[in-house]
């Protein structure tokens, strides 16, 4: 369909199966090790879905926050597993972060997603009583940047400890997905695709910064774009970095995007 080529991440990033398998990999070796030394809370449910369980990754002391990692996968792919190893560079610094899984279409819609991250927030909360950092990685990026939206509910206690939000080559405008061969599993109509659009909605007051690879799809480099105009926010570009090994900088604790997403 008219999108397909401008969404299709994989087929313009050399070797791009080896980034997946890579990232079960380590994310498996961290996890074990993390839960070897009493570090690794996993597997805790967040609500009454089968997907609904996030991982609570600790730093060696008393955490100085809560970071959220939302994935990727543009809602139909994957789950907490693949990304355990990214949290290393923030636990490193003090942090403690909750990795979920979340419900996938074609199983529930967009809607539901957001409302599913939404109570994963709010129970990753009630194990880290700190200020709250939230990132998320594509549509890991969208699904961070509707936290921000009036629309989802989040109690007032635990959005208010909300100090930094950090999408990362987030989707800001669905828009554009009701023309790609992906919306026969995501089932996005025209209205739903509005309401699930950050651009369509006024942001809290909370700090936010957008991030994305110069080497990403021009459609990448727009939704990140768009998300930073309409929310007069600023854009950060990681040179030389396209869609998989923007994260790798998650993994190092001095890294410019973990200091960004502690707001330094």
């Amino acid at each position: 369909m008219k999108n397909d080529i401008a969404y299709a991440n994989a087929d313009f990033i050399p070797d791009a199966a080896s980034y997946i398998d890579r990232w079960q990999d380590e994310a498996r070796a961290f996890r074990e090790s993390e839960a070897a030394i009493g570090r690794a809370r996993l597997n805790t449910p967040y609500g009454a879905h089968d997907r609904e369980k996030f991982d609570l990754f600790h730093p060696s002391g008393r955490p100085d926050g809560l970071v959220v990692f939302v994935h990727g996968g543009y809602w139909h792919k994957f789950d907490r597993s693949y990304w355990s190893h990214f949290a290393r560079g923030l636990t490193h610094r003090g942090l403690a972060v909750a990795i979920p899984s979340y419900p996938l279409a074609p199983d529930v819609r967009i809607s539901q997603i957001t409302r599913s991250i939404a109570r994963a927030v709010q129970c990753a909360a009630t194990y880290v009583q700190a200020p709250i950092y939230l990132t998320g990685h594509s549509a890991g990026g969208h699904l961070v940047a509707r936290m921000l939206c009036r629309d989802v509910a989040i109690p007032e206690d635990v959005r208010g400890r909300f100090m930094n939000v950090v999408p990362i080559s987030p989707l800001s405008d669905l828009r554009p997905f009701l023309e790609t061969s992906m919306n026969d599993s995501l089932g996005l109509d025209e209205a739903e695709a509005i309401a699930e659009s950050p651009i369509t909605h006024e942001r809290l007051r909370i700090p936010l910064t957008v991030w994305v690879g110069a080497e990403e799809r021009p459609a990448f480099l727009d939704q990140a774009r768009w998300l930073a105009e309409a929310w007069h926010r600023d854009v950060r570009v990681a040179p030389g970095r396209h869609h998989f090994d923007i994260l790798d900088d998650l993994e190092h604790s001095d890294s410019p995007i973990v200091r960004s997403i502690l707001g330094s």
